[in-house]
């Protein structure tokens, strides 16, 4: 199943890899605007807010796991880059131990406090019950989360990112049949959208199971591996928790934006819960990107071919930019279409469409930055990516989305103007962290 990233052209190899990649991401997003998009065929805008004030939540949460796997990715593929497959499997082994036993805390401590998340995110009054039934459905489903992106983790550390695309794919087929039927035949609501996504999280890890069990996909896994080991954990820990809270940061900035927005009212809340879930689509190829350079650098470091390490650097960040830089200037014309897909409120719609305008150019500061974590994570030196995303939001991203919520009532565009702002902070940081690394591995 290990597939050596460590020869052959960058550049296709990058693309060979990225493109199951950017489909597992698209299948995922399409996962969950799928609630959205559906609450929004069948029930009112206090049921659109309610589902996208929840899927928020968890999303940050998701972000964090994928975080923290952020390490175990990294430790597989250096592993696999040395060819060390002892040190594969160990890594395998405790990964699995790790998260699961985090996941069955966090979905208990969650579980307690959903009332007080209700209250935090300044939830609208017409939307509190809606969101508390989508959050405590939704918190009693995390163990499945957590098995499906600590698999994903594990595949792609090995240089596999085809069998998570097709676990996903198997969640947003089910996730879309059950939207239908919970929502649509059965008139669950917002309690229909929690069910139908987390029943079908539970039937993509059973599958995927089986499928690794029946295919033998990671051949000589033992009981021994399962031991927690300190060394191997402490690697692990060491790459995935600054990752994790880094990404928790972020995600707690945009809570924060969405707490600015819920303040002003309903169609505010509404449209800019509705841009997060567009943003998500766009932000498809910069997180790809992301991943990639961290599963790629991390084998060609294990290897010791560090300068492919850094041609990966280079060839994913000009694709993130490519990209970011044509997004942005189409959703200047298309904004309100697109925000038009999930709303037919014509206030929400023209208020989408300004936060849209603002927010788009994210995708091309974000792609660099994106770009420049995942290999700084391959060198197990995540901790730059937390300082410069820390910095980003205390100095940019939250002071200026408050300052644009109090003083221009008017639009949502200044809003939407802090996370590129916050993002260009974050590759200003970055080009000097690489200078630095730059200048510490010269001879002399």
């Amino acid at each position: 199943m290990n597939r050596d990233l460590t020869t052959g052209s960058v550049f296709k190899t990058i693309l060979y890899f990225s493109l199951p990649y950017l489909l597992s991401y698209f299948l995922q997003t399409l996962y969950g605007m799928a609630d959205l998009f559906i609450i929004g065929q069948y029930c009112g805008v206090e049921s659109t807010t309610a589902v996208s004030i929840g899927s928020q939540v968890m999303h940050m949460l998701t972000v964090m796991i994928v975080g923290l796997a952020m390490g175990s990715t990294v430790m597989i593929g250096r592993a696999v880059g040395a060819k060390e497959k002892d040190k594969v499997n160990q890594a395998v082994g405790n990964t699995a131990v790790l998260f699961m036993t985090l996941s069955v805390v966090c979905t208990a401590a969650l579980l307690l406090m959903v009332k007080a998340i209700v209250a935090v995110m300044a939830t609208p009054e017409e939307a509190v019950d809606g969101l508390v039934w989508y959050l405590n459905i939704c918190f009693a489903g995390i163990p499945f989360i957590t098995a499906y992106n600590i698999i994903s983790s594990i595949f792609r550390g090995m240089g596999d990112s085809k069998s998570p695309m097709y676990f996903i794919a198997v969640a947003c087929g089910f996730n879309i049949v059950l939207d239908y039927l919970f929502i649509g035949v059965m008139g669950f609501g917002t309690a229909g959208a929690a069910l139908g996504t987390t029943l079908s999280q539970t039937v993509s890890v059973l599958i995927s199971f089986v499928v690794i069990r029946k295919r033998k996909m990671i051949p000589g896994l033992g009981r021994a591996d399962f031991r927690p080991k300190k060394e191997v954990l402490g690697n692990i820990l060491k790459v995935g928790v600054p990752v994790a809270i880094q990404d928790g940061f972020i995600q707690i900035a945009f809570i924060v934006i969405t707490v600015f927005a819920n303040r002003r009212g309903l169609n505010d809340a509404a449209a800019v819960g509705i841009v997060e879930k567009l943003i998500g689509i766009l932000f498809l190829i910069p997180s790809s990107m992301l991943s990639t350079v961290s599963a790629l650098a991390a084998q060609n470091i294990g290897a010791g071919r560090h300068d492919r390490a850094r041609a990966t650097l280079k060839y994913a960040t000009m694709i993130a930019v490519g990209f970011g830089l044509v997004a942005s200037v189409i959703m200047q014309f298309a904004a309100e279409g697109a925000v038009g897909l999930f709303a037919d409120d014509g206030e929400v719609i023209r208020l989408g469409g300004q936060y849209m305008r603002g927010y788009v150019w994210d995708c091309i500061f974000a792609g660099v930055h994106f770009c420049f974590s995942g290999y700084f994570c391959a060198y197990g030196l995540s901790m730059i990516s937390f300082i410069h995303n820390s910095i980003s939001i205390v100095c940019a991203r939250i002071p200026l989305a408050y300052v644009a919520a109090e003083y221009f009532t008017e639009s949502l565009l200044p809003m939407g103007i802090a996370a590129p702002a916050g993002s260009l902070l974050s590759v200003i940081v970055c080009l000097a962290a690489f200078a630095w690394m730059k200048r510490k591995a010269a001879p002399g």
